[in-house]
């Protein structure tokens, strides 16, 4: 029971100390579960988050049951679920029931305006240590300039419109681009003789 109580605390402390969505809590989960914890290594939580980039649901919630689940089984998933979003739940509902009154006052404004920079700031900093911990070799290399750039494309570029357009639309979708990436790992690391076991 204490790796429960554990587990639900830890990521109760991790949505109460997070502002800006899934990517943003990637700083705070990679010190309180890499560093601090030691219940996953940077290279799993980054495939945590790339499953959990192609799965439904919020990549912090499903980073959370997948890391919940390692440790202590489905008690272990369900745990660290419902104690990521227990905090934001809470929080919400208090902030739903006064924020309509304040959101035009100029300070809060500005507050939310630097809690945004500042959300960027973590996420490049999050961003830069995955790419050191798994851009390692010149495939994985090739292969993330690749996604960047069909990233880009899907996010900037204007979608023609027919039958194009929606392929260009599930061909640049992030659920393809994690799942053509790990197929073209897969193909590399075959290739090299790497799939024996």
């Amino acid at each position: 029971m204490p790796i429960l109580i554990d587990l639900f605390l830890t990521f109760a402390r991790i949505g109460v100390c997070t502002f800006g969505g899934g990517y943003a809590m990637l700083p705070i989960l990679q010190r309180e579960l890499v560093e601090n914890k030691k219940w996953s290594t940077e290279g799993e939580l980054a495939d945590y988050y790339a499953v959990g980039q192609c799965t439904p649901g919020i990549i912090a919630v499903n980073t959370a049951t997948f890391v919940g689940r390692s440790q202590a089984g489905i008690a272990g998933g369900i745990f660290a679920t419902v104690g990521i979003v227990f905090p934001s739940v809470v929080i919400i509902m208090v902030i739903a029931a006064f924020l309509q009154n304040f959101m035009h006052i100029s300070w809060v404004i500005h507050a939310f305006n630097g809690v945004r920079a500042g959300v960027v700031a973590l996420i490049a900093s999050s961003v830069i240590k995955l790419f050191k911990n798994s851009v390692i070799d010149w495939p994985t290399r090739i292969i993330y300039a690749v996604v960047l750039v069909m990233a880009a494309c899907g996010t900037f570029c204007t979608m023609p419109e027919g039958a194009l357009g929606t392929v260009l639309g599930v061909v640049l979708s992030p659920v393809f681009l994690v799942i053509a990436a790990g197929v073209v790992g897969l193909c590399v690391r075959a290739a090299k003789g790497g799939l024996k076991k």
